[in-house]
């Protein structure tokens, strides 16, 4: 096994904010909370096992090429390693291992027999074919063949993948061993065992602890001003279904810009200009123009950012102007931003708690695959729903008694939780 330490990994540069350090930084901090002994934050501090690959692939012109693939695996405390695979130039080692802790975290905060993992390739999808990224998903798969499994290590789609590539992952695994094994990763399309419900599952998620929020506070959905700075698969989702039960979705952005609507986006019209403009929002005509970073800094009542991390700093927090933030991005507020943002009464909604969705109905699919027996979209979105909502109360609860912030108090159940079975379980040899 290779822990952190050991590794070449990138160093970061001071000005840009290291998604693994401030993962750590949770940890610790969770840590102090919880007096938890030296020894226990040392293991839970490093990864089990981390996997570099190599995966070389022929291009449709011919050429050769060698990509890296990243899969981190950071603890199976609790049960299998659970993640997605996430396509994108920025993909790093560290910001990987941040991830795969945190999805450790995420899991025992709601309550799933999993553990934390996360993979990925430096790659810009966009600029593959299909019949290269097939090839790239193929290759990877088959090299981490020995790492992954329904008992062992089950990926999911993350940013830059979809059911697609969780088709093809899922089909090279079970050319590999002789059948379907469908429990080997989640988020497939339903023709090869995919859960109803699942594409919806982040952004309804994001919803529903927002709409717990807002009772908290005496109020509902009906009217809410809401901006999101993001329109992939979770933020479209959330902008949806906020937008069915009677908010205002007055912005949204994708990353070359967004739209603005003060009496709110008609977002089944944003949609389907989004699905014919490449994805993107811009030019919408329903709406005026927003930059990304002015949409952060909106007067609404719930900003959701669904981005990509770091997105609210100590350079804008003071400028942000919503009263509840729901991370439906992982690590999109800076551990600075959130103190600030704390200290001006503002309730940040953490990601680890906000954008949990996706992983519960991932934990679902994966017991329907086990079972072969699988259900309608009603009882999926049942079983989510009481999940997602029994976590939000917990975390409340433990804010309430410990006199901690939400995300600290999010922070301590999830690692309490690891810590405890770690305990139970001993220290082997």
């Amino acid at each position: 096994m290779v822990s952190m330490s050991t590794l070449p990994l990138e160093s970061a540069s001071p000005a840009h904010i290291c998604p693994f350090d401030q993962a750590c930084s949770y940890l610790e901090a969770a840590a102090k909370e919880l007096k938890l002994d030296q020894g226990t934050l040392e293991i839970l501090s490093h990864p089990r096992k981390v996997v570099t690959v190599s995966i070389p692939v022929k291009l449709d012109d011919g050429e050769v090429r060698v990509l890296a693939g990243h899969r981190v695996q950071h603890s199976d405390i609790l049960g299998p390693y659970k993640g997605g695979i996430r396509y994108h130039p920025a993909v790093t080692l560290r910001e990987v291992s941040a991830l795969a802790m945190l999805m450790t975290w995420k899991c025992a905060l709601l309550g799933i027999p999993y553990g934390g993992a996360k993979g990925g390739i430096a790659i810009d999808p966009k600029r593959y074919s299909v019949g290269e990224l097939e090839r790239i998903t193929r290759r990877y798969t088959s090299e981490l063949i020995k790492d992954i499994g329904p008992s062992v290590d089950i990926p999911a789609p993350d940013m830059g993948t979809s059911a697609r590539e969780m088709a093809w992952m899922m089909d090279t695994y079970s050319v590999n061993v002789g059948h379907a094994v469908p429990g080997v990763v989640t988020g497939k399309p339903i023709s090869v065992g995919g859960s109803r419900g699942r594409e919806m599952a982040t952004g309804r998620g994001t919803m529903i602890i927002v709409r717990e929020a807002l009772a908290d506070r005496g109020k509902s959905l009906i009217g809410v001003r809401v901006a999101i700075q993001g329109f992939g698969n979770v933020g479209s989702a959330a902008a949806e279904l906020l937008y069915q039960e009677g908010a205002k979705v007055i912005a949204v952005s994708t990353g070359a810009g967004g739209v603005f609507a003060a009496d709110g986006l008609d977002i089944p019209a944003l949609k389907a200009y989004a699905a014919s403009n490449r994805k993107s929002v811009v030019g919408f005509p329903q709406g005026t123009p927003i930059s990304n970073a002015d949409l952060l800094t909106l007067p609404c009542d719930v900003l959701i950012p669904a981005a990509l991390e770091n997105q609210i700093t100590e350079a804008n927090a003071d400028q942000v102007q919503a009263q509840i933030i729901a991370e439906a991005a992982n690590g999109p507020v800076t551990l600075e931003a959130n103190l600030s943002l704390e200290a001006r009464g503002v309730t940040v909604l953490p990601d680890i708690l906000a954008n949990a969705g996706g992983v519960v109905v991932s934990y679902l699919e994966w017991v329907q695959g086990l079972s072969y027996l699988f259900w309608d979209e009603e009882r999926v979105n049942r079983e989510m729903e009481h999940l997602m909502v029994q976590a939000y109360h917990q975390v409340i609860k433990q804010s309430q008694v410990r006199q901690i912030p939400l995300r600290l108090a999010a922070y301590t159940l999830g690692v309490g939780r690891v810590a405890q079975a770690l305990s139970d379980r001993g220290l082997y040899p």
